[in-house]
């Protein structure tokens, strides 16, 4: 069975119609989808798989604390990293789904460093990032770190630099460059 992650800016609290689609083509399909507990894209992703009654969804949260489970799936509890907290802390559950997927689906505001983590991971590993962009109402796919410069090329500039020195990630563009 193909296992999508699927995440996405805290900011972002309604899924744009083509996103939808997206998603849509996945249940056709049967996919596993994975998706976090957290307010923002991750409660709307669980929305809509609530409205479509698609079972075949696991949730990660972080453990004994699940913020939001929607649909009342099965969940997969994450232990943190000992003193982790704040980006740390959550970020332990996306490193687990971005092991476990086959691909992600990525809705980024262009300014969420947890979003970007996400796409870093995977690209890491291998994998395909199909990013939706909400500031431009676009897709673009992910499939090597040379990808990753068109997705932050999208992205609020000022940032874009910060999440450049936050991740320690090269200097993939000159605009992101500068606005380090």
């Amino acid at each position: 069975m193909t296992t999508v992650f699927i995440a996405g800016s805290r900011q972002i609290s309604r899924l744009p119609p083509e996103v939808r689609q997206r998603i849509d083509t996945m249940i056709e399909k049967g996919f596993q989808i994975l998706v976090g507990d957290a307010n923002g894209a991750d409660k709307a992703v669980q929305r809509h798989l609530v409205a479509k009654a698609y079972p075949a969804v696991l949730v990660h949260c972080m453990e004994n604390h699940c913020r939001n489970n929607l649909g009342h799936w099965p969940t997969r509890e994450v232990v943190a990293p000992p003193g982790a907290r704040g980006f740390d802390y959550f970020s332990a559950k996306d490193r687990v789904m971005a092991e476990a997927a086959g691909y992600g689906l990525m809705l980024w505001d262009g300014k969420s460093k947890g979003t970007i983590n996400n796409v870093v991971n995977l690209s890491r590993r291998g994998k395909v990032v199909v990013v939706y962009v909400a500031p431009t109402k676009s897709f673009q796919t992910v499939r090597s770190f040379a990808d990753l410069t068109d997705v932050l090329e999208k992205g609020d500039p000022s940032s874009v630099g910060r999440l450049v020195s936050d991740l320690h990630l090269p200097a993939l563009h000159p605009r992101a460059a500068a606005a380090s």
